[in-house]
């Protein structure tokens, strides 16, 4: 999974037909270049690459007034859409994807209806879980990871992770339970 590819094909939903300096424009004012490593060069290769793949439609709309070559709006196809929301529904239920997608997929979050954002985001709680049970069934009852040297932070660092990661999803799950974002189906109710 890619989050350049989410990000991008959500900045053009978004707008419904943006040229590459918009898309760059708003990944950059949400800071993505910072916490995805979202570059100029990754969106233009993404926009470009997905054109290819179907899940963009390019229509060139005006000449350039510098004299390079004409401006290019995207538009996102149906198999876009697809793409898109189906990365962005395997983000959000993962146990652990990279940091960088799962801060895409929860900054797009309200692009789904809040049951199904909620429901995704337990599955990502429960399997985190489950993660958790697994690591710590096979260890011997009263283990002190203290005593285990190196091995014993290892393990340390993976269960404080794992909490961690499972407190913030439970916490993001109340907030949008009590009603936070405007989510996908409150923006059609209004």
């Amino acid at each position: 999974m890619s989050a350049v590819r989410l990000l991008v094909l959500g900045a053009v939903r978004r707008r419904d037909r943006a040229h590459g300096y918009q898309v760059r424009a708003d990944l950059e004012s949400w800071g993505a270049h910072e916490w995805a490593g979202v570059k100029s060069g990754s969106v233009y290769h993404a926009l470009k690459a997905m054109t290819g793949e179907g899940l963009l439609i390019a229509h060139e709309i005006t000449p350039s007034t510098t004299g390079g070559p004409p401006r290019i709006e995207y538009e996102v196809t149906d198999a876009g859409d697809q793409a898109y929301f189906a990365l962005l529904r395997t983000a959000l239920s993962q146990r652990d994807p990279r940091m960088d997608m799962l801060a895409a997929a929860v900054g797009l979050i309200d692009d789904l209806p809040r049951a199904e954002a909620i429901d995704l985001l337990r599955k990502r709680a429960e399997v985190m879980e489950q993660w958790r049970t697994s690591v710590t069934g096979e260890l011997p009852p009263g283990t002190d990871l203290d005593t285990w040297g190196p091995v014993g932070e290892v393990l340390g660092l993976w269960l404080h992770t794992a909490d961690s990661r499972a407190e913030w999803t439970l916490r993001l799950i109340r907030r949008l339970e009590a009603g936070a974002f405007d989510m996908a189906d409150d923006k059609t109710r209004q």
